[in-house]
């Protein structure tokens, strides 16, 4: 073999065999007994007694919970069934649809783009979303009768990512019929278009209010999925595995399963007072102007990517995802974004605007407006998903909780909210 030839081979090899052990290394976060990282083995089993009551009580099937402190982790935990009328035990690698635990990986992709100088936070949308230019705002006169107005400031890319931009959901009182109307896909039911197609249809609705006035939880963080496609040139499934889900080692993230992995897919279960738990039915539910399906992240056209509520994932991998974000942007030897750019996404950008708790780029945070309302701390930045799964990430303690479970309605069941404090009371150093 020539010598430059053989240069390039070894360079080339070397290259990838680097690449190959950052990967590896980030697959899987170590494990660690409890003490070892300031927490009690026995204060921690407070949390499998609250989730198995929660399964004797027959409020919820299945769930897996994991605990991370200092990097490694301290308690993994599946309990109860995946599947109840199957009698299929609940796994460690069992997959959850995390609905709006997509938004913060949404917020992530964005931000990634933000740094390699794509655009500035406060750019207006239209910018490169042309079909947001103009919009209009919906208004009322005295007798109720709805009109619209032209928006007073254009809605920009911070506005999508505090959710400030205007834009709500299908369930919304007001504009939820407009929506459906307009054929706006929320991600939680199938779609026969592309991403591109639904921002389009979102576009042609006015808004409920003028950009920046308040905070309103909705659709913002979808119109943040296009904006990846058309800044980074790919698919937004393929920029989140290429850029994220790979380098994180999150090997079973998914918009839409492979067949090999759907069997390992937890089923949804509903609460309703008065019937109990029950299998998720095989149609979709309705309730009010929002209806919301448990097939889709394997059934259907496959077509939309949901940067707001489509992604299916298991616990650990998530729990990656979380860990990459305690450590300022890196996990093992993977950097996805800069220590500084955490640091803006976790801070509070609603100031004045909107609700008690405070809210970032992708992230509710705890404590920015008042009193902690529950065990935790100041800064801990959170969020949930729709069929009951949840997170947190806590730089002061260097914290990460994670539990999935998959139940829509609740019945106000709120284990989720208990495994929460029950970590932090385990903490001893």
């Amino acid at each position: 073999m020539p010598t430059k030839t053989f240069r390039r081979f070894s360079i080339s090899a070397l290259v990838f065999s680097i690449v190959l052990s950052a990967a590896a290394f980030a697959q899987d976060l170590p494990t660690a007994k409890p003490e070892s990282v300031g927490l009690s083995s026995e204060r921690l089993e407070k949390i499998s007694a609250a989730v198995q009551r929660s399964i004797d009580d027959k409020r919820l099937a299945g769930a897996v919970t994991i605990v991370v402190r200092h990097g490694q982790v301290a308690y993994f935990k599946a309990q109860g069934l995946a599947d109840r009328e199957a009698n299929k035990p609940m796994q460690k690698d069992s997959i959850f649809r995390i609905c709006s635990m997509s938004k913060p990986i949404t917020s992530l992709a964005v931000m990634m783009l933000y740094e390699d100088g794509k655009f500035l936070l406060d750019d207006p949308v239209s910018q490169y979303l042309p079909e947001f230019k103009n919009m209009k705002v919906l208004a009322k006169n005295a007798n109720g009768q709805t009109y619209t107005v032209p928006a007073t400031k254009e809605i920009t890319i911070r506005d999508l990512l505090r959710h400030t931009s205007g834009i709500t959901y299908n369930w919304n009182g007001d504009l939820g019929q407009a929506y459906n109307d307009a054929k706006v896909a929320s991600g939680l039911l199938q779609y026969d278009g592309a991403i591109g197609d639904n921002v389009k249809s979102l576009a042609s609705v006015p808004l409920l209010f003028n950009p920046g006035e308040r905070f309103e939880y909705s659709l913002s963080v979808d119109v943040l999925g296009r904006l990846v496609e058309v800044l980074s040139g790919k698919p937004l499934d393929e920029f989140f595995k290429t850029r994220i889900f790979d380098p994180l080692g999150m090997k079973d993230t998914y918009f839409y399963l492979p067949d090999d992995k759907v069997a390992r897919l937890a089923t949804v279960y509903t609460y309703y007072d008065g019937k109990g738990l029950n299998r998720f039915p095989d149609t979709p539910i309705t309730e009010g102007t929002f209806t919301y399906s448990a097939d889709y992240p394997y059934r259907g056209p496959k077509k939309l990517f949901s940067g707001g509520a489509g992604l299916s994932s298991t616990a650990s991998d998530y729990a990656r995802f979380c860990q990459m974000m305690l450590n300022g942007g890196k996990l093992g030897n993977v950097r996805l974004i800069s220590r500084k750019t955490v640091e803006l996404m976790s801070h509070d950008q609603l100031g004045k605007i909107g609700p008690d708790q405070g809210f970032g780029l992708g992230f509710g945070i705890d404590g920015a407006k008042g009193p902690l309302s529950e065990l935790g701390s100041v800064g801990t930045y959170s969020w949930g998903g729709f069929y009951y799964t949840t997170f947190s990430i806590d730089p002061k303690e260097d914290l990460v909780v994670v539990f999935m479970g998959q139940l829509h309605p609740t019945g106000n069941l709120n284990v989720n909210r208990e495994v929460h404090i029950l970590a932090y009371q385990a903490i001893i150093d």
